[in-house]
């Protein structure tokens, strides 16, 4: 065990430093996916609407913020707006601002797919039935798509999750900076600690995911 570095967790406070810097990991991450969620939802809803303008607006919208890396977007939240405004803005504060703007595009893309993919006789039957518009959402369209988003939404939270690694580049003090820093601290003593310490790391972004990989099983075998 010395000689991969995984002596290194075990100095200090060490690993409970690098467990407080995955709960700062999954605080960005959830709170992000929370407003993500149900702004996505909406925007997902706006871009079904035969609205020209209101199309333009969303798909401008998604695919500014689909190909400018998220790393550009923490850069210009974190120093971009605080020069231009002159607002202290956290580093958190900034992920959590840009994580659930990338966060709501994609959702809302993925809300579009599924709603569009409802066949249209869903929306004849439901009227067929005396059932008005909102009614029809709620009752027959809603959980349709809910069963189609799954898979998707799944795959966006833990992206979402594993991408806040990149929070470290404006300061944010979560767990992959945390190990940098034990890394660098024992450097000289253990040659090694890299290997096992990111090993760490990797096995703790496993665990942080595989309960969403479990819920989503359980709901798809739930709603078969």
């Amino acid at each position: 065990m010395q000689a991969l570095g995984f002596e290194v967790l075990w100095k200090g406070k060490n690993f409970a430093r690098l467990m407080g810097g995955l709960w700062v990991a999954l605080r960005i991450s959830l709170i992000a996916v929370g407003i993500s969620l149900v702004a996505g939802v909406l925007m997902g809803a706006l871009m079904t609407r035969k609205n020209p303008v209101v199309k333009a607006l969303t798909r401008l919208y998604l695919e500014t913020v689909r190909i400018m890396p998220q790393m550009v977007l923490l850069f210009l939240a974190f120093f971009g707006t605080t020069r231009w405004f002159g607002w202290n803005l956290s580093g958190e504060t900034a992920s959590v601002i840009v994580f659930a703007l990338w966060g709501t595009a994609e959702m809302g893309d993925l809300v579009r797919g599924a709603l569009e993919s409802i066949p249209r006789h869903q929306y004849e039957s439901a009227a067929a039935l005396g059932l008005d518009g909102k009614q029809s959402f709620l009752y027959v369209i809603l959980p349709q798509t809910l069963r189609r988003l799954l898979p998707q939404v799944i795959n966006l939270v833990t992206r979402m999750i594993k991408t806040t690694s990149l929070v470290l580049m404006i300061g944010v003090v979560e767990m992959l900076k945390v190990a940098q820093q034990i890394i660098e601290a024992n450097r000289m003593k253990v040659p090694n600690a890299a290997f096992g310490v990111y090993l760490t790391v990797l096995v703790l972004y496993f665990l942080a995911c595989w309960p969403v990989s479990l819920l989503a099983k359980a709901l798809e075998k739930r709603w078969s």
